[in-house]
């Protein structure tokens, strides 16, 4: 089970939310306990009563207890359904609680404590029985609820004015915690739901990129491909008729297919290297899309392409692993120049009980080219003599920093090399 510090904010959201619908649910159940032991019960009330009526509190207690969690699931997943099974049970302890309740009002003095034990038998059975229905229904069976009431309680011997105040009592108490419990719940659903949304979003961005990389190997080998088949088809015809002209149109099919080869490499080569500033912009974008305040700090550092690709990946890995491996709220990405080398560091909080990344050698699932993870962001650094270091950082983060040595007469800024 995973500690309450090594849980994503939605699951902290998930667990307080249950815990509150279990404690409101064991609240009244305990309520009814205590009232069941005052001393008009122990002492007017017949011993069968006394000793039954604890027990079918917690019996009721128990079984609705199942009957809350499934109900939970049930509301956050739309689709699912209970089966009679799983509800019967639940209705027939709170039913008969309710019965051993007004029967012990009818042979003892409980004119203060019948609405809270009433209360008590009922709301466990109502606290998950409001997440099944629809509003309009749940208010229906409330009505219900109001109707059966004022029909048993003066059974008891209670007059029209006691009667009265105990049915609205015990009403307001049902329906209160229904609207608390389906609130929490809807609000917990929908957050479920923008998770699963930005989720789909995700995908959808990798399928779009998936298609522009097909797109582009398609635009690239079809024409030539095409010109290929031609070609080869006539140098075929003019090989059978004996045609010097066949080595010709096969050397033209041999400079066609090398051409071919030599694009397809570019498209993939530009497909896989990443532009530093191009990276930082997109990082920053998915950050605050994903609700995370990125601050980037980089100066105008002219830098060679080779560091800009590799240092390019660390922002995109890092990056990945701040959404995918975090909690977090704030993240800091600087580029600063340093003793002959340029410093990239990647700061961000929400990972306690957590490493913010892969571990050394892990690997993560985003990203093509050779390797992915801190091992992988390792080789591409260690391919320009650069080195990476990954672990806590100070307040409780976790900084990643990638340091890559580059002359002086290499790291110019903007305005220097400007016309």
């Amino acid at each position: 089970m995973k500690s309450w510090s090594g849980r994503s904010g939605l699951a902290k959201v998930d667990v307080y939310t249950r815990v509150t619908a279990y404690l409101l649910m064991w609240g009244a159940v305990f309520a009814l306990a205590l009232l069941l032991l005052t001393r008009p019960v122990r002492h007017e009330a017949p011993l069968l009563l006394v000793v039954v009526a604890p027990l079918l509190n917690l019996a009721n207690g128990i079984l609705c207890h199942r009957f809350l969690r499934r109900a939970m699931d049930v509301y956050l997943r739309p689709g699912t359904a209970l089966g009679p099974r799983e509800v019967l049970p639940a209705a027939a302890a709170a039913t008969a609680t309710t019965g051993a309740v007004l029967a012990e009002a009818a042979t003892a003095d409980l004119t203060g404590l019948l609405p809270g034990m009433l209360g008590g038998a009922l709301v466990p059975f109502f606290t998950a029985h409001c997440l099944l229905f629809p509003v309009r229904t749940v208010v229906l069976h409330q009505a219900l609820l109001g109707a059966v009431l004022l029909a048993a309680v003066p059974l008891t011997g209670r007059d029209a004015g006691h009667t009265l105040a105990t049915v609205l009592t015990v009403c307001l108490t049902t329906g209160w915690l229904a609207v608390t419990i389906r609130l929490s719940l809807w609000v917990l659903r929908v957050l479920f739901e923008l998770r699963e949304a930005r989720d789909v979003q995700a995908r959808l961005a990798v399928a779009e990129e998936r298609l522009r990389f097909g797109r582009d190997l398609h635009d690239i080998l079809g024409r030539n491909l095409s010109v290929i088949a031609l070609k080869s088809e006539l140098a075929v015809q003019l090989a059978r008729r004996e045609r010097p002209e066949a080595v010709d149109q096969m050397i033209e099919v041999q400079r066609i297919a090398q051409e071919s080869q030599r694009e397809v490499r570019d498209v993939v080569r530009g497909y896989r290297e990443a532009d530093l500033r191009v990276e930082l912009e997109g990082a920053r974008g998915v950050l605050d899309a994903a609700g995370i305040d990125c601050a980037v700090d980089i100066p105008g550092l002219v830098l060679p392409d080779a560091v800009q690709a590799a240092l390019g990946w660390v922002v995109r890995e890092t990056t990945t692993n701040v959404l995918r491996h975090g909690d977090a709220r704030h993240c800091a990405i600087a580029v600063r120049e340093e003793a002959g080398a340029v410093l990239l560091t990647v700061e961000n909080d929400g990972v306690a009980g957590k490493t913010g990344a892969p571990a050394p050698g892990g690997r993560a699932r985003s990203g093509p080219g050779a390797g992915s993870g801190l091992a992988g962001l390792r080789e591409r650094l260690a391919a320009v003599g650069g080195t990476l270091e990954a672990g806590p950082g100070e307040g409780g983060t976790f900084r990643v920093t990638a340091r890559v040595p580059v002359s002086g007469d290499r790291t110019r800024t903007r305005a220097e090399v400007a016309p």
